[in-house]
Order: C-alpha cells, then sequence, then structure tokens
C-alpha cells in the first residue's frame, strides 16, 4: 500500500447484529474509525484521506454505515459505485443474525431499534430494515451471521480475518521481577513466588551481582528444583497464553518474586522472557527492585 492509499472497510448490516463490537475491533486494529456517516459523504471522505497529508498518518478506515442514517442509507450503494468508478475498491463488511436474536438482543439491551416506531414493534423494523439492506448485503465482501457468537467470538472472527499480524502478537507480555518485602506490584496478573530456591544472597562474593549475572544465574540454577519449577512455569504459562488472547486480553503482567527482588526472582524473569519471546509474544522484561538496598 502506497503512502497516499487508503484501505477502507464499510461496516453494516442489521441493527443489534454487532456492529459496535466490529468497529471496536477495527480501532484495536488501528483504523480510523468513524460511527454513522451519512452514505453520500463517504466518496468525500476517501478522497480526504486519499489526498492529504491524512493518508500518510492513518491510511485505515473504517465507517459504520446502517439504519440510523435513514432514507440517506439508499444513498450508499450508489456511494459505492462511485468510489469503484474512481478505481477505488471499498470492502463492505456485512453483519447480521436471525430475528429471533435480534429480538432477545433488544430486549435484553432495552435499546429501541432504529426503525421501530416507524414500523410499529422490532419485528417489523428488523423485517424493513432486511429489506432496506438487501442491495448492500447482495455486494457484500463479507457476510457474518453472529446470531450463534458472543461478542468475544465476533471480535476473534473479525481479528482473525482482518489483522495484518500475527496473532500471538495481539498480547503483550510484561514480566516483572519484584521483592515481596517491597510488596506485591499492584498491576500484576500473575504473581509467582521463588523464595524457596537457594538464596544467592547469603554468598558473600556473589550479593553484590543481581540475577542477570551468569553468576547469579549459574549459583540459582544449581538449586535440584530449579530445573523442574522452570519446566512447571514454562508448561503453565505456554497452555495460558492463548487462552487469555481469546479471551480478549491485550495486556499480562506476571510477577516473579523472591525477598528482595534482586537474585532469585531476576533469574527466574529473564528466563522466563526469553521462553516466551521464543513462542512468538511481543515481551517486556521489568526488575522493578535491582536500585533498592
Amino acid at each position: 500500500m502506497g503512502a497516499n492509499e487508503v484501505q477502507l472497510i464499510v461496516i453494516t448490516g442489521l441493527s443489534g447484529a454487532g456492529k459496535a463490537t466490529a468497529a471496536r475491533v477495527f480501532e484495536d486494529l488501528a483504523f480510523n474509525v468513524i460511527d454513522n456517516l451519512p452514505p453520500h459523504l463517504l466518496p468525500q471522505l476517501v478522497h480526504e484521506f486519499r489526498s492529504g497529508a491524512r493518508a500518510a498518518k492513518t491510511p485505515k478506515l473504517a465507517v459504520v454505515v446502517d439504519a440510523r442514517s435513514g432514507p440517506l442509507l439508499a444513498d450508499l450503494p450508489d456511494s459505492l459505485d462511485e468510489l469503484v468508478r474512481k478505481k477505488f475498491d471499498p470492502h463492505v463488511l456485512f453483519l447480521e443474525s436471525s430475528d429471533a436474536v435480534l429480538v432477545h438482543r433488544f430486549k435484553e439491551t432495552r435499546r429501541p431499534h432504529p426503525l421501530f416506531n416507524a414500523n410499529g414493534g422490532i419485528l417489523a423494523g428488523i423485517e424493513a430494515e432486511r429489506i432496506a439492506l438487501q442491495r448492500i448485503r447482495e455486494r457484500a465482501s463479507n457476510v457474518i451471521d453472529t446470531s450463534g457468537m458472543n461478542p468475544q467470538e465476533l471480535r476473534n472472527t473479525i481479528y482473525n480475518t482482518y489483522s495484518d499480524s500475527d496473532k500471538n502478537a495481539r498480547l503483550t507480555v510484561t514480566v516483572e521481577a519484584f521483592g515481596f518485602k517491597y510488596g506485591v506490584p499492584l498491576d500484576a496478573d500473575l504473581v509467582f513466588d521463588v523464595r524457596f530456591l537457594k538464596n544467592p544472597h547469603y554468598i558473600d562474593e556473589l550479593r553484590p551481582f543481581d540475577g542477570r549475572d551468569k553468576k547469579i544465574d549459574d549459583y540459582v540454577m544449581s538449586d535440584p528444583d530449579s530445573r523442574p519449577y522452570l519446566d512447571k512455569l514454562f508448561g503453565l504459562i505456554e497452555f495460558s497464553l492463548p487462552r487469555y488472547i481469546e479471551e480478549g486480553k491485550a495486556y499480562l503482567t506476571i510477577a516473579i518474586g523472591c525477598t528482595g527482588g534482586q537474585h532469585r526472582s531476576v533469574v527466574v524473569a529473564e528466563r522466563l522472557a526469553v521462553f516466551i519471546r521464543d513462542k512468538g509474544y511481543y515481551v517486556l522484561v521489568h526488575h522493578r527492585d535491582l536500585a533498592k538496598p
């Protein structure tokens, strides 16, 4: 994609089918998201992003167009045709669900259907909306039926379809070494205690060094419990990380604690970070208490 090219996703479909969830996913994917755009403004919007400096800064657009536009919704097919005539290929993502599911969702959220009043009820409004969107659905690039999906499943479907990055890149893992005597990190999601391992603090010639030094690493790893513990820890983390991604977590902090946060916890944190990074995840390492006395 050139500096002045724009990737355009038009998010449309039935009210209650998940367009708001889809819009939030595209925000996470670094799209500039515009909600409830009057459809006749779509060619002008693309032109501005295509020809100006904005395109270099934000080359990806996701625009939500739906029944909230009222009679103006009928302009969307013509606007899409105009973009095609101008050698631009818009991608239309159409979301739909069954009548029963849509009725349940509206009753559950207590939100009014946008065509409720004009058509005398939820079902009548849904039917009128299906008719109004038929031409748009026929030219959709991708149709997703969300009837059997919860919001997280829809999020995963959209992310896996439209993300340019590896799935593991969705999660940033921070591995933090700390000392229990200074308190557990407030932002920790998982906390592991390694105070049972041999402590270099009690060896005079080792005390000045921290867990990043090979002498400290060798000493801690000479404990017969170190390797079995790391094997179990690595296995647990490898099992857990994909589940956190599926759950939608973007950031995870794993805290490793020893007494002072300078030796054992640092060794384990450094080794854990290498293991996680080798699995394809983005990892940050923080040794919180290295400067403490």
